[in-house]
């Protein structure tokens, strides 16, 4: 295949996902990587916990009976932090910090897992444990208040006839903008390098035909410096000068949405946009599992999302 291929890939570095490579070191699955959009691991742990808050084992009283291998108690932020230090030392994880997937698809009997630098990582196995707290990336300038509710990070909100502009240069980008040519005779797709370089080839030339087709307008090669308010309508202000009034800005710059990851992926869900899974955590997709708060309908905590590994690595060491 040319890229080095792993037994199993884990997507995200939380509790979840280090549960699963640990339970699987204990069973004899050594080649795994581990991928972590964040700078360090836990990324939740530290971003939404406040210093010093006590993180219990039984969260807000619902008994969990451990399973596996860790040993996890109650304690505060920061013991949890420890604990999790050395064990990622312990067990010697192979972990890539600030790699953000993208995508997840089936190539012949392997998953092929991109992430937003265009790095391509093979693997037989997949467990998917980024937490039902994924979030798209936002920009680096504010979004005014009266605005916000026609500032989007999916297509969820888009109206048929805005006038719309799509920020990024992905797939998810890409996949926007063409989709929106379906209900609007005005999208414009601005990414701020001069060409696309993470976008797959039939991604590429559907978008060439697009703007052929004058389905699709391009800006390429321009930032955006910030976003005011006219008239109910979005200013867009370029890093040229330019101004540019919109109905609607999506952006896709990277980060990920759980539910539709989920579904790019192959993935089945319910109504409520959770995974529909079997007894051992698998999707409708074989071999490719879902582990944490995602794999919950509610009240998600640090101990089931151990349990959850230990039981998806016996899934994948078939014990």
């Amino acid at each position: 295949m040319g890229n080095r291929t792993y037994e199993l890939i884990v997507i995200g570095g939380g509790p979840g996902g280090l549960a699963t490579a640990i339970e699987g070191r204990y069973l004899g699955i050594s080649d795994t990587l581990i991928l972590e959009k964040g700078h360090s691991h836990s990324m939740t742990i530290r971003d939404y916990y406040k210093d010093g808050k006590r993180v219990d084992k039984d969260w807000k009283g619902a008994k969990v009976d451990l399973v596996g291998n860790i040993q996890f108690t109650d304690g505060t932020k920061e013991t949890t932090l420890e604990l999790f230090d050395h064990l990622i030392t312990e067990h010697q994880l192979d972990i890539k910090y600030r790699s953000d997937v993208e995508a997840i698809s089936r190539v012949d009997n392997y998953f092929r897992v991109l992430d937003t630098s265009g790095n391509v990582y093979f693997a037989k196995n997949v467990v998917i444990a980024i937490g039902s707290m994924g979030k798209p990336n936002k920009p680096d300038y504010p979004i005014p208040a009266k605005i916000k509710k026609v500032v989007n990070f999916n297509l969820e909100k888009a109206q048929k006839g805005e006038k719309f502009l799509v920020v990024g240069g992905g797939n998810s980008a890409v996949e926007y903008a063409l989709e929106l040519t379906n209900i609007s005779n005005d999208v414009t797709l601005t990414y701020r390098r001069g060409r696309f370089t993470r976008v797959n080839p039939e991604n590429l030339h559907n978008l060439d035909i697009a703007v052929q087709d004058g389905k699709l307008k391009l800006r390429t090669a321009t930032d955006i410096k910030m976003l005011s308010e006219e008239n109910g309508k979005i200013v867009v202000h370029y890093q040229h000068g330019e101004l540019e009034s919109y109905d609607r800005v999506i952006y896709a710059i990277g980060g990920v949405v759980p539910k539709e990851f989920l579904k790019k992926s192959g993935i089945e869900i319910d109504s409520k946009g959770k995974p529909i899974l079997d007894s051992n955590f698998q999707t409708s997709v074989k071999n490719l599992y879902v582990v944490g708060d995602l794999a919950v309908q509610s009240g998600g905590s640090i101990a089931l999302a151990l349990n959850h590994g230990y039981y998806v690595a016996k899934a994948i060491a078939n014990v």
